[in-house]
């Protein structure tokens, strides 16, 4: 099974918001997920990212692969870097 760590639309009409959920891969956009690890508030200023640091670094050793967009959060929270060092320690 592919998991993905990616959005899911959860917001209304020109009012989006997502949660940030680990999802097989074959799962429609806003269908089952397998965990929520965060949110994402774009139309906030500035927009607002809430990220359990601990589940998306657990996911990703485990396997898991972010969606363009969530790697960009991911980097922009420190949490690709933290990865990348937990990975190149051991």
């Amino acid at each position: 099974m592919a998991v993905k760590i990616r959005l899911k639309r959860i917001g209304a009409k020109k009012a989006p918001f997502y949660r940030i959920v680990v999802a097989d891969s074959r799962s429609p956009r806003d269908g089952r997920i397998i965990e929520e690890i965060g949110t994402y508030n774009p139309v906030a200023q500035p927009a607002l990212v809430k990220i359990n640091e601990e589940t998306a670094i657990k996911w990703m050793q485990d396997g898991a692969k972010p969606s363009d967009t969530v790697r960009n959060l991911f980097s922009k929270q420190g949490i690709m870097e933290k990865f990348h060092n937990a990975k190149n320690s051991k």
